[in-house]
């Protein structure tokens, strides 16, 4: 995933022919998951109709586990997509995370956390809380998603 940032097995929620679930190393908020495609690709040009097809899909599906698990109706969906968009790892992703009413102050605030929220030095989290979530993501993926 990118030069500096690696997807471990044990973050990883589902993976299909194309594509891959995981959480966020530092979540903006809590359910905040990436999805990228298993191939390297810096930009969303750059996928082919399939792989974005995949991506998408997976997207599509993600959202629905997510809503469903935080008993939410809406999730912010983004990319950013390219340096000049807040894209800080070279690997093209999406990000997921559902929403409450009332988690920002401003709802647009969102955007401005996201676009800060891997600046900090602190506040990452350790492989076994990563672990410890998608574990627990997975399971609960198997109740929805029973195929």
């Amino acid at each position: 995933f990118g030069p500096t940032a690696k997807v471990r097995g044990h973050s990883v929620v589902n993976k299909t022919g194309s594509s891959v679930l995981f959480v966020n190393k530092k979540p903006v908020v809590p359910g905040h998951l990436l999805v990228a495609p298993l191939r390297s690709a810096k930009r969303l040009t750059e996928l082919s109709s399939e792989e974005t097809t995949d991506l998408f899909n997976l997207v599509k599906q993600t959202e629905v586990f997510l809503m469903k698990k935080f008993n939410t109706d809406s999730c912010t969906i983004s990319i950013q997509d390219g340096p000049l968009a807040g894209q800080t790892i070279p690997h093209l992703h999406v990000h997921i995370m559902p929403r409450k009413e009332n988690d920002f102050k401003v709802n647009d605030d969102i955007y401005r956390k996201l676009e800060e929220h891997d600046k900090a030095e602190t506040g990452w989290r350790d492989e076994k809380a990563m672990a410890d979530e998608a574990t627990q993501f997975r399971e609960y993926w198997k109740q929805i998603f029973p195929n």
